[in-house]
């Protein structure tokens, strides 16, 4: 493989939306749960690919707050799936300096699937390298109604209200906003994801499916945001966010 030119711009927070595992499964003649599987088995190169592009934030959305609508077989398998993932991935991702996060319903996952998520994040807490945050049973509206359920249950006056104190009681608090956002099976639509979090985000559209999506065209969704120019409302471009930064 040729050397890759370094990428002058590289963003700190990417975040992905990973589409197109049943398609990936259907043109083999697979089951969906197939194609779910080889999508999670791609996480870890990728994971791997971004760090040493030098991305210091990775998000992915592994089930929204919709999918639950899916088929009972089919739900089962994607919580077993993240189980399973854990138990095996845990200790070469903590070896390896990765910060494991998780944003969305936490509580209405099967118990056993709770406890493991939260051993993943106090074991890994103090890890540096990059931080993983997966998108688990996430919503963007569905993590306001939670935030403003919040704000009130604080007794928060209506005129203290901020954009910044919003933001502070959402899920990705300690999180800056993604500077990228990657979707995959050349799918057009924001469809729910970190609605607040992504008002400025810029967007990557692959044609690539996600089980296929690689090294190399990750690259290319980097190499293409480093030639954009973000204004953030104003005339001339802005390296980062004016906006939450960690």
């Amino acid at each position: 493989m040729a050397e890759e030119p370094p990428i002058a711009n590289v963003p700190a927070h990417v975040a992905i939306i990973m589409d197109g595992n049943g398609r990936w499964a259907s043109r083999r003649g697979l089951p969906r749960a197939a194609g779910h599987r080889a999508g999670t088995q791609n996480i870890r190169p990728l994971l791997e690919a971004a760090a040493e592009f030098g991305v210091q934030y990775l998000t992915i959305w592994a089930f929204s707050t919709e999918n639950w609508v899916r088929p009972k077989e089919e739900v089962g398998a994607l919580m077993r799936l993240l189980l399973e993932s854990l138990d095996r991935w845990l200790p070469e991702l903590h070896e390896k300096g990765v910060r494991l996060l998780h944003i969305g319903n936490l509580d209405r996952l099967p118990l056993g699937l709770q406890d493991r998520i939260r051993q993943a994040i106090e074991l890994t807490h103090s890890n540096n390298r990059i931080t993983l945050t997966v998108a688990f049973d996430y919503g963007g509206r569905d993590e306001l109604v939670r935030a403003v359920r919040r704000l009130i249950a604080d007794g928060v006056q209506s005129a203290d209200v901020t954009e910044d104190l919003i933001g502070s009681y959402l899920d990705t608090a300690d999180l800056p906003e993604p500077d990228l956002v990657i979707r995959t099976a050349n799918e057009f639509r924001t469809s729910n994801f970190m609605i607040w979090e992504t008002a400025y985000s810029e967007y990557y559209i692959s044609p690539v499916l996600w089980p296929d999506f690689d090294r190399a065209e990750l690259y290319r969704a980097l190499s293409d945001y480093s030639h954009r120019e973000r204004r953030f409302g104003g005339l001339r471009p802005v390296s980062t966010s004016p906006h939450r930064q960690q």
